[in-house]
């Protein structure tokens, strides 16, 4: 597999993949290349300049690699401007570069666990970041080493449909229709895609009044027949979004609020709506700094406060005006008007830990795999 590279904002990289991929098929000497290429030099190079910098007393480069899901993208290309800006007030001799690279989630996890040199990750998935616990490149504690468990923002899934939303969709269960031609990324390779399935399978356990874990037939029934409507799976939620607005595929995008809100007015403005579903699940994003990288390169104090930035009051408003929901509580109340309430439910409240959510639903041949059928 060949992954392609996009030079965005501060020296940043996106994916650029739309062929949908089993995450353990993935190969790593290219994501490998690609973190050297993106740098200019190697990982062993960059660390040896920043020694010498600092060796030298000059102004200090500290290069950052921010390995993130996909479609936090826009939101980081603003907040690397703001915190540069801020750390250089604070540190007048260090210059910090922010380095991204974006894609499916668990393919990102993968591509770190596999050699990526990431100083830190920022999921959407706490599977993602146990995986590199396991690994030993990020610390057992990473969730007390930051507020609100390491997840300064969250968002929820909705719909994405076409304007004036033809076909009358309002909720999860239209998506089972006949007549309905659906978009969703690829729950073996994204994590967006885990919480688009969760959140349709927590909402047909609701309105069912079952349980996961007591064989919940109606349930399976009304997503096997949503799933035979997906028309393509893509790696990761931006290609998903391509699919949907510029390919014309399907009449419905499964997808996070932040994305469908940037789409709606930035990407397709007057070409789609949004659709709340009356129950959705919270997607927490977790943050992590690589421990097993920065300190060998002594970028663990950066590391921490490009981190730690995103709890400041302009980072978290930041999130609000990208549409994602801050955890400053004063500050998302006070984006009601286009974060408004909705009723969501936790994911390991509904479905268990998420070792137990990856094993039951996501693993070959678990129950997406059961109950998944395309057009």
């Amino acid at each position: 597999m060949q992954k392609k590279f996009q030079q965005i904002s501060i020296a940043s990289i996106q994916s650029t993949n739309n062929k949908p991929v089993k995450a353990h098929v993935l190969a790593t000497s290219g994501m490998l290349a690609a973190a050297m290429i993106m740098t200019g030099c190697s990982p062993t190079e960059a660390t040896q300049d920043d020694a010498a910098n600092s060796a030298s007393g000059g102004t200090q480069d500290v290069n950052l690699l921010n390995v993130s899901y996909d479609v936090s993208r826009d939101f980081y290309k603003d907040y690397n401007t703001l915190f540069s800006t801020d750390y250089q007030k604070t540190h007048p001799n260090s210059k910090v570069n922010i380095n991204q690279s974006h894609g499916g989630s668990s393919k990102q996890a993968l591509s770190v666990a596999n050699g990526l040199q990431a100083d830190v990750v920022t999921f959407n998935q706490e599977s993602d970041m146990n995986l590199l616990v396991e690994k030993g490149l990020v610390a057992a504690d990473w969730q007390q080493a930051l507020p609100n468990n390491a997840v300064p923002y969250t968002s929820t899934m909705v719909l994405l449909v076409r304007a004036g939303n033809p076909k009358n969709i309002k909720d999860w269960s239209d998506l089972a229709r006949n007549d309905i031609d659906v978009v969703i990324p690829n729950p073996k390779t994204s994590g967006t895609a885990r919480y688009a399935f969760l959140g349709v399978y927590g909402y047909g356990l609701h309105q069912f009044k079952e349980s996961s874990n007591e064989n919940p037939v109606k349930t399976n029934d009304f997503i096997k027949k949503l799933l035979a409507n997906v028309v393509t799976y893509d790696n990761g939620a931006r290609a998903a979004t391509t699919s949907f607005t510029q390919r014309g595929l399907g009449d419905v995008l499964i997808t996070t609020e932040n994305e469908a809100h940037l789409t709606a007015q930035q990407f397709a403005k007057g070409n789609v709506d949004i659709v709340y579903p009356s129950y959705s699940i919270t997607i927490a994003n977790p943050v992590a700094v690589v421990t097993a990288v920065t300190e060998k390169s002594g970028k663990t104090e950066a590391a921490n406060a490009y981190l730690k930035g995103l709890w400041d009051k302009p980072a978290q408003e930041l999130m609000a005006k990208m549409y994602m929901r801050p955890s400053d509580e004063q500050i998302l109340a006070a984006h009601k008007d286009t974060l408004p309430d909705i009723e969501t439910f936790e994911p390991v409240a509904v479905f268990g830990s998420w070792v137990e959510i990856m094993d039951a639903f996501f693993v070959d041949g678990g129950r997406f795999d059961q109950l998944a059928t395309t057009k």
